[in-house]
C-alpha cells in the first residue's frame, strides 16, 4: 500500500542522527538494490556515506509512520552542497568525474546535487514532487542560478543505454558556456550510435526519471559520461540555469518553490 501524501512532508538534516538516517535510505537503494559498493560504505550498520556528507545539507523526505528498515522516517533523500562551501572544502564531489570548470568561471551562485533517492514505496507518486518543493524553497531561499549534478544509469555497459546517452548527447548538450565535460583518461562518448538508427521514444523510455524531469524544466547534459565502477553506474552531469528556463518553465517551477 502507498503510503498517505498527506502525512510526507520534507525538511533539512539537523542531527548526526538525521544524517545517519539519510545513509540509510542511500543503503537501501543504492547497495541494497542496485548493488553500488564503495570504501565509505559500512555494511554492518547498513549506511552509504563518503567523506563528503559531513559538508553536505541533506533534504530529508520524512513519513512519521514509516517503520524499520527506515531510521527516523526518513524515506528520501538529496544531498546539497552550495559554490560557497565547496570553496571552504576544495571542490564539488563531481570534481571526480567531470571538469565544473565552465560553471565555476561563470562567478555565479551554484549548488550540486547528488544522491537522490527513494525507497521503492515512495516512488511515483507524492514523494519525489515534495522532495522537489523542498529543493525549489531551498534554491529561491539561498539566491541559487545554476544547479548541477551527477544523475546515473545502471550499469557500467553503454551499449546497455546506447540509445538514450546517444538521444541525451544529440538533442540535450549543454550550450558552451556551461558545458562541463567528463575528466581526462576517463571520458566515456556518448554518440554512440549514428541519427538514422536512433529510435527516439526507446531511447526516452530508457532515460531515468530523474534525468527526464531536469530535461521538462530545460535542463542540459554535459559532454561525455563516466563509468563509475564502484558504484556500478555510468554517470552523466546534469546542469540547470534558471536564467534560460523559459516561462513555461520557470513557472512549474516557481510554484514548485512556493507550494
Amino acid at each position: 500500500m502507498k503510503p498517505q501524501p498527506s502525512r510526507l512532508y520534507t525538511r533539512l538534516a539537523e542531527t548526526p542522527e538525521d544524517v545517519a538516517a539519510a545513509q540509510r535510505v542511500r543503503y537501501e537503494v543504492f547497495v541494497q538494490e542496485l548493488g553500488s559498493d564503495g570504501d565509505g560504505v559500512d555494511h554492518d550498520a547498513r549506511l552509504e556515506k563518503d567523506h563528503f556528507d559531513p559538508h553536505f545539507e541533506h533534504l530529508l523526505l520524512i513519513d512519521p509512520d514509516a517503520t524499520e528498515p527506515v531510521l527516523n522516517g526518513v524515506v528520501g533523500v538529496y544531498r546539497l552542497l552550495t559554490g560557497e562551501k565547496a570553496k571552504e572544502i576544495g571542490q564539488f564531489y563531481s570534481e571526480d568525474e567531470f571538469d565544473l570548470s565552465p560553471l565555476k568561471a561563470t562567478g555565479r551562485n551554484l549548488l550540486e546535487l547528488g544522491r537522490s533517492c527513494l525507497l521503492p514505496e515512495y516512488r511515483g507518486g507524492v514523494g519525489m514532487y515534495l522532495l522537489w518543493n523542498g529543493l525549489a524553497d531551498y534554491v529561491f531561499s539561498n539566491d541559487i542560478d545554476i544547479l548541477f549534478g551527477v544523475a546515473s544509469f545502471h550499469g557500467t555497459d553503454p551499449r546497455d543505454c546506447a540509445e538514450a546517452l546517444t538521444l541525451l548527447n544529440d538533442r540535450h548538450l549543454a550550450p558552451e558556456d556551461i558545458r562541463v565535460k567528463a575528466v581526462e583518461g576517463a571520458y566515456q562518448p556518448m554518440n554512440l550510435l549514428a541519427p538514422e538508427n536512433l529510435d527516439a521514444k526507446a531511447a526516452m523510455l530508457a532515460t531515468p526519471a530523474l534525468i527526464k524531469a531536469y530535461l521538462r524544466l530545460g535542463g542540459f547534459i554535459g559532454d561525455g559520461a563516466f563509468i563509475d565502477h564502484a558504484f556500478n553506474t555510468i554517470d552523466v552531469c546534469l546542469i540547470l540555469d534558471t536564467a534560460r528556463m523559459n516561462e513555461r518553465q520557470k513557472a512549474i517551477y516557481e510554484k514548485a518553490g512556493r507550494a
